[in-house]
């Protein structure tokens, strides 16, 4: 059981348990100080500490190669870009991707809300990974701005938009990963189809949220904590829809797509 906060800040994390891509190294290019464009409703980070659009060097790359070279001979299945909030924030994204490959080999993976894909700059960057797990939750603004709490008011078409655009470059593994808090209605199912339809993905990741919510942002979530876990700080539990309710819209939408779903 955890009885006080003692985490320090470091860029590389882990190895994290993910029930997506098996065995990953956690990169952190954010900081200790959470910083996103986002601030979903379901964050396992807790509340955005620091809500942002604008793009800053946050982590230096050497500091975080330092960091990843203890971890040699990094026995992972992939090594992933996350952490403490939005990663295409880090203006050095780009060279962070090209410089762990460099160093260890591995499969990289870069977990994104989408929201700066429309900059050309950050598509040319982020198409450096080897795989990439992009965001949609909402297919509408009501939907946007209630789970998603978008730091402006944002178009989902603009999301949609930069997100067909980094498509129609991207050479490497695309999936949308896919919160699913409340059971949809025909019309949600039938855009969301459309939507994927038009993006093309490899393949679907359909969650459910799984892990509490801290009330304030907390470092330590960024690794596998989950409901069952007792903790030295405040969370909120999230009602989860069942697994019976996420399998069927996952074979529906299979069938209308013949895209690959995975379920948590």
């Amino acid at each position: 059981m955890l009885t006080e906060s003692t985490a320090q800040f470091t860029p590389v994390y882990g190895p994290v348990k993910s029930w997506r891509y098996g065995r990953s190294l956690g990169i952190d290019p954010i900081g200790k100080i959470s910083s996103c464009s986002f601030n979903c409703v379901y964050c396992q980070l807790g509340e955005i500490e620091q809500p942002t659009g604008d793009r800053a060097l946050f982590v230096a790359t050497s500091e975080i190669l330092d960091h990843l070279k203890h971890f040699a001979p990094w026995d992972v299945e992939v090594i992933t870009l996350s952490g403490s909030g939005e990663p295409t924030l880090a203006l050095n994204l780009g060279e962070i991707l090209r410089e762990i490959k460099a160093l260890t080999g591995k499969p990289t993976l870069v977990l994104t809300n989408g929201t700066l894909l429309t900059d050309a700059a950050v598509r040319s960057e982020l198409a450096h990974a080897d795989k990439v797990s992009l965001k949609l939750d909402a297919v509408n603004a009501s939907q946007l701005k209630r789970i998603n709490r978008p730091i402006r008011e944002f178009n989902l078409a603009e999301l949609v938009r930069g997100i067909k655009q980094f498509r129609e470059q991207y050479k490497g593994e695309l999936s949308i990963q896919t919160m699913v808090l409340v059971p949809w209605d025909d019309i949600t199912i039938n855009t969301y189809i459309e939507l994927i339809k038009q993006i093309n993905p490899k393949e679907i990741q359909l969650n459910t949220p799984k892990r509490p919510k801290p009330l304030q942002h907390q470092l330590e979530a960024r690794g596998n904590h989950t409901q069952a876990e007792e903790r030295f700080y405040p969370v909120q539990v999230l009602k989860c829809v069942s697994a019976t309710v996420l399998e069927a819209l996952a074979t529906r939408i299979a069938q209308e797509t013949q895209i690959a779903i995975k379920c948590a």
